[in-house]
């Protein structure tokens, strides 16, 4: 029987599947009848994470082959995200320090903020600034 099913490839802890049409009494990663996709499941920035040639799919589809299961996932996820460009790209992440330093203020900011707060609730203002203690 002839099988849709992800081989792989790239190193230790760094998995690369190329999705591949075979014979399912292969093993995983031996010889392969066509190469139609490939998905890289630890892409970052602008690397391509999925790619798969949506007309050698069906064709193979229609001549009997059987895709697994993961490949019946990432046909969906490749339909819903990014058909229209044969391929589906990450988008970078930011690291948590830039995030950090973006949602830091700045001392003007901070300062503009707190203005901002004292026009908007004068009374606990005047309190902040005149403690009146009540023993």
């Amino acid at each position: 029987m002839v099988v849709i099913r992800l081989s792989r490839g790239g190193t230790k802890k760094r998995p690369f599947y190329s999705i591949v049409v075979t014979d399912s009494r292969k093993p995983r990663d031996s010889g392969h009848i066509e190469r139609i996709g490939f998905y890289n499941p630890i892409a970052t920035g602008g690397e391509t994470e999925l790619k798969l040639d949506a007309a050698r799919l069906e064709h193979w589809i229609k001549n009997g082959a059987q895709p697994s299961p993961r490949v019946l996932h990432l046909v969906e996820m490749h339909k819903t995200i990014g058909a229209d460009k044969g391929s589906i790209k990450k988008k970078a992440k930011t690291s948590k320090k830039a995030s950090a330093d973006a949602a830091e203020l700045t001392p003007e900011a901070k300062a503009e903020e707190n203005l901002e707060e004292t026009i908007a609730h004068p009374e606990s203002a005047e309190e902040a600034l005149n403690p009146e203690t009540e023993v």
